[in-house]
């Protein structure tokens, strides 16, 4: 508890900072060592604090630190052998490296392009949200680009709640939900039938256990297919889906004689 009492508000230790950017604690010493990534503070009892600009920064560290091989590298791997089968197997090992370095440069810079776009877009500087923006793109979630739509609150919500793993989890119970919202509206399923109830009572479930009970997140989440300036097929997507969810969540609630809606909109006011 005292160790947790520490850590000011908006500052990662260098454990959490090697777990949200997958490198050793001791890269981490060492880059600090070199200068190359010093921590923005330094607690009570002398452990490296660390804010979501110095993630940032770390991510231009790792893009930049796969430019090249260096020549020691590349000494180690060339030694002298004696056939030319053994040369040729050392050859192919390099060539295998090299092949890899393409493929992580290659997806280095679509993370940087991918974030460029994003920064744009925000047209404010925003640290924690870059951030997010990065673990979201080395997670491979496809829909990292939300982000930037969400309000401080419900981010916060969600850094708290979720981990990589969960937070994955989530996304996918989301978008299987959304596309059988799809399934039914096109098959022509009454939002009250017995199925359309079904399907009603797993999306809530799916909410709820997002929210963790906190109602004023609703009308925020309602929100995630209503985005101005979005892909134009997601929000084709999100409005079929988003029309047959508001409708069987609606005969769901009525037949349960709530309105959470409602009740969230009051919390916020409180």
């Amino acid at each position: 508890m005292d160790k947790l009492k520490a850590i000011p508000q908006g500052y990662m230790t260098v454990g959490e900072v090697a777990g949200k950017m997958d490198v050793t604690v001791r890269t981490l010493q060492h880059y600090d060592r070199e200068g190359l990534l010093s921590p923005s503070a330094m607690s009570e009892g002398g452990r490296r604090l660390y804010t979501d600009k110095d993630l940032v920064k770390l991510h231009q560290i790792l893009s930049l630190k796969h430019l090249g091989f260096s020549l020691n590298d590349i000494k180690n791997r060339l030694i002298p052998l004696d056939t030319p089968a053994e040369i040729a197997d050392v050859l192919m090992e390099q060539a295998a490296a090299v092949r890899q370095k393409i493929a992580s440069l290659s997806e280095s810079l679509r993370e940087l392009e991918l974030l460029r776009e994003e920064v744009l877009q925000m047209q404010s500087v925003n640290f924690k949200k870059y951030a997010d923006i990065i673990v979201n793109l080395q997670m491979k979630n496809d829909f990292y680009w939300l982000i930037k739509h969400f309000d401080d609150q419900t981010l916060d919500h969600i850094r708290s709640h979720f981990d990589k793993d969960s937070g994955m989890v989530f996304v996918n119970a989301f978008m299987q939900l959304q596309n059988e919202a799809i399934r039914l509206q096109n098959a022509g399923v009454p939002a009250d039938s017995d199925e359309g109830q079904d399907f009603a009572e797993a999306y809530w479930n799916m909410l709820t256990d997002f929210t963790g009970g906190d109602m004023s997140l609703l009308p925020r989440l309602i929100e995630l297919g209503q985005f101005q300036n979005t892909d134009h097929k997601w929000k084709e997507f999100q409005d079929i889906a988003n029309g047959y969810v508001e409708q069987a969540l609606g005969v769901y609630f009525s037949r349960l004689g709530i309105d959470p809606f409602q009740e969230g909109s009051k919390e916020e006011t409180e």
